[in-house]
């Protein structure tokens, strides 16, 4: 997002924030908190999780240093949308919302940086309900494995059975079940919390509705 501002700019953006460090486990935002300030993770990981109405914790991804986090929430000035916890020892600087706003109108880089993911997250919320209403839970799983993979252009991906129910919205037990599955019919192989994708087309083919 900041990536094209001239030095002095950057200085500004800088001088604005104010610094701070999160130790591994501690809450940066709670879900709901006004967000005041745009958190710019300089170094560290830090997960998106909330709590259903069911008591289950939902992830909503991982975001590794450097980016910044809840762009949404600080543009529209609601609540945050989800709870940011810190996965590894984290440093930060917060920028207020007034200056977040300022670089929008004023450096073009800024503004096409925050509509693209304005719009990427209203495509991927769409297709989040189409495939909620209308894929079965191991077509979910196939495409959701395939889209990782991509994403990180490796076949082997590291998460836990309770990491992928949380992001499918499934329970541990069906996510175990799916994934034996796929594991007896070729497709996959699992061990000590990772997926190895065996044979990518034929996962391919279990991303439809009808297989």
């Amino acid at each position: 997002m900041l990536a094209s501002l001239t030095e002095t700019r950057l200085g500004a953006v800088w001088d604005a924030s104010s610094p701070s460090s999160i130790l591994k486990g501690d809450v940066l935002r709670w879900v709901g908190d006004t967000a005041t300030h745009l958190l710019l993770l300089l170094y560290g990981r830090v997960t998106a999780e909330a709590v259903s109405e069911a008591g289950r914790t939902v992830c909503y991804g991982n975001w590794t240093g450097p980016c910044a986090l809840d762009k949404v929430a600080v543009v529209d000035g609601g609540g945050h949308t989800a709870t940011l916890r810190a996965l590894t020892e984290c440093h930060l600087r917060a920028l207020p919302r007034a200056a977040l706003l300022d670089l929008v109108d004023g450096e073009a880089s800024v503004r096409r940086h925050v509509l693209r993911i304005l719009a990427a997250q209203a495509r991927n919320q769409q297709e989040s309900f189409t495939a909620a209403a209308t894929l079965p839970g191991e077509a979910r799983l196939a495409a959701w494995l395939l889209e990782k993979a991509a994403a990180t252009e490796s076949l082997e991906l590291s998460i836990t059975q309770q990491g992928l129910a949380d992001r499918l919205g499934l329970s541990r037990v069906t996510v175990n079940r799916m994934l034996s599955r796929l594991r007896h019919a070729g497709l996959i192989e699992t061990a000590s919390g990772n997926i190895r994708i065996l044979a990518p087309e034929l996962l391919q083919l279990r991303t439809r509705p009808e297989t």
